[in-house]
């Protein structure tokens, strides 16, 4: 990002993922970031990693063409507005504060100051994140593409329409929850067929991760991967009749579902 300066508005677990990927990827030094953090341990634990960490939004936010807003979505109209008279048109409001919709978000900023909204999630602290981005009304293409190079720093970063991040949030923002769920249900299983718990975790959590990488980086459907596997009267058949009829699909469809629509209750308070 050349010689561009961002701040984290809050500097927690979600912060600090975006923050180590930026690092680890060389897209920012330590010297172009600042964090606002309340809590002194968590100051102390990011001032580790390089960067200035201050207890102020305003110190934070002083001089940072990127402003990341990363608080509780409840705390956002007391932190945007603590910045009332620092923001302009020349920087750019990136919030990750999940039901906090782009009208809320410009309606507490002055007119002409661009904003887009992520939705990203945590695998982003080892490289694997998924996010999506949408624009406000002020933000351009530019603006959008700083924004996905800075989230594809920890994965993938997608943009779709606002009308969206609510499904986004049940899919991708609350799926490493499902995913790991799944991860220790496979090794349960392994465990009641004789293996030991630490083979049997391993195993599950590499056939997780090989299952969707082969998914990303063959762009074939999964159903044709599955189909390659199941061979007539085998193995895998089998497992996945037991599945079927325990309802794993429509369970994960629901569990998307419910995510979905308990962040658009979030976003209508």
């Amino acid at each position: 990002m050349n010689n561009q300066k961002l701040a984290f508005l809050g500097g927690g677990v979600m912060a600090e993922a975006i923050l180590r990927s930026l690092l680890d990827g060389g897209l920012l030094e330590p010297a172009q970031v600042s964090v606002s953090e309340i809590l002194p341990a968590r100051r102390q634990a990011l001032s580790a990693l390089g960067v200035r960490a201050v207890a102020s939004n305003k110190e934070a936010a002083a001089g940072a063409d990127v402003l990341l807003l990363a608080v509780k979505p409840h705390v956002v109209p007391a932190v945007v507005q603590e910045l009332d008279g620092l923001l302009t048109p020349a920087q750019l409001l990136v919030s990750i504060a999940a039901g906090v919709r782009l009208e809320q978000l410009e309606a507490l900023t002055r007119d002409g100051v661009p904003v887009i909204r992520v939705m990203p999630n945590t695998p982003a602290q080892v490289g694997a994140g998924a996010a999506a981005l949408c624009r406000g009304r002020h933000a351009d293409d530019a603006h959008a593409a700083l924004v996905r190079r800075l989230f594809e720093a920890g994965g993938r970063c997608v943009e779709v329409p606002e009308s969206q991040i609510d499904a986004v949030t049940g899919l991708s923002g609350s799926g490493p929850a499902y995913v790991c769920l799944i991860i220790e249900a496979l090794a349960d299983g392994g465990v009641r067929m004789g293996l030991p718990r630490d083979v049997a975790l391993t195993l599950a959590a590499q056939t997780v991760f090989g299952g969707a990488k082969l998914v990303l980086e063959t762009g074939e459907h999964p159903a044709v991967l599955k189909d390659r596997v199941a061979t007539p009267g085998g193995t895998t058949i089998a497992g996945l009749a037991a599945l079927e009829e325990a309802g794993v699909r429509s369970g994960l469809i629901k569990a998307v579902e419910a995510a979905a629509r308990r962040s658009a209750e979030l976003g209508q308070k």
